[in-house]
């Protein structure tokens, strides 16, 4: 690592300025005024103690975007790991993990020990404790499904609690925790069924790609390799190599409209054919974020300013290709592709990533 660069250090010790871009899949975001490496959820405390405000929590920097001028406070990095089965029976086990544990390894595990729940969640980048955040989901998946409870530290009030699940607030890429500072996530509960097979594969994808119908279970190991192979053709698993990896995944999320504002959608979109859509609570649609943007002239590996792209695999990812854009430069490709979707078809996409000291 160049001298330009933080190096971090323990919770006992002074950090040293430098950029953010190191920390972050994206590989954007400028300097901090103090960065800290906390290694246990003790280690975490202490250190959102006795930071000054402002306080940046950040583990594995694939769901950020961090401003190019950088953070003005203490960046506190989560680097906490372990797991360890606190609960059981004949049918389940509930397994407690550790914030900082990254997020694939604990997937891989959970196949290798034969507990199903979250095998479709494979190959997601980032730490277990982001994952109730923003209420990860993929392939007809969520860690709602298993979640049993958070651990956190309440900033507010000093002391650590446990968040039961219904009271997280789990919504869809949501949850109470997402776009509030006040509670840190120290570990995660999930309960998991000790079962050699799948949960019924809900995504068409993903059936497709395994031979299956909707609805039929398949191995944990067949579930999990499916995923990993549909998200690397993506650029969706972390690749050295792949500048298509350089992202924060999926950058919009599906946009969740009322019955009227879809029936708008759909008339305005008529001589583009059905736009995907799959039916919600309320009578409310998600629909195909790729598609409105796709179908808006955004192709895959479409160019924005100065190395900054749409991914050449998914639509949904913008990209870091040249690993030297700024943060402006994205979001000015974000901004014009959020532009020309409401124009064109009256839908406003929103940001998956919680965007730090920038805005869209």
């Amino acid at each position: 690592m160049s001298d330009a660069y933080a190096q971090p250090t323990t919770e006992a010790d002074r950090a040293i300025p430098g950029p953010l871009a190191s920390y972050t899949t994206l590989r954007m975001g400028g300097p901090a005024r103090r960065i800290v490496a906390a290694d246990s959820s003790d280690g975490i405390v202490r250190a959102v103690r006795a930071a000054d405000e402002p306080v940046l929590i950040l583990a594995g920097g694939s769901n950020v975007v961090i401003g190019d001028a950088g953070f003005p406070g203490t960046v506190v990095l989560v680097r906490s790991r372990g797991l360890r089965v606190v609960a059981e029976d004949a049918e389940s086990v509930t397994v407690r993990v550790e914030a900082g544990e990254p997020w694939d390894d604990l997937v891989a595990a959970t196949v290798a020990n034969g507990w199903a729940g979250v095998e479709c969640l494979s190959g997601i980048p980032g730490s277990t404790g982001a994952t109730p955040i923003q209420n990860v989901g993929a392939y007809g998946q969520e860690v709602a499904e298993t979640i049993t409870g958070v651990e956190v530290y309440d900033r507010i009030e000093g002391v650590r609690q446990f968040v039961p699940a219904a009271d997280c607030g789990f919504a869809y890429r949501g949850s109470i925790f997402k776009y509030r500072d006040r509670m840190v996530v120290l570990s995660v509960d999930f309960r998991l069924a000790r079962s050699p097979l799948s949960g019924p594969v809900r995504y068409a994808e993903l059936a497709r790609a395994l031979g299956v119908e909707v609805g039929d279970r398949v191995s944990l190991t067949d579930a999990r390799a499916a995923v990993l192979r549909l998200r690397a053709g993506k650029g969706m698993v972390l690749d050295p190599t792949d500048p298509d990896t350089r992202s924060v995944g999926s950058f919009f999320t599906n946009p969740v409209l009322g019955r009227g504002t879809y029936e708008l959608l759909r008339e305005r979109a008529a001589e583009l054919g059905e736009p995907p859509a799959w039916p919600g609570p309320d009578d409310t649609v998600k629909v195909s974020a790729a598609w409105l943007i796709d179908k808006a002239g955004f192709t895959r590996g479409h160019p924005g300013p100065d190395g900054v792209a749409i991914s050449s695999k998914h639509t949904l990812a913008l990209t870091n290709r040249t690993g030297t854009a700024s943060t402006e430069d994205l979001l000015t490709l974000a901004n014009e592709i959020r532009g020309t979707v409401h124009t064109r078809f009256g839908v406003t996409l929103h940001p998956e990533p919680v965007l730090i000291n920038c805005t869209l």
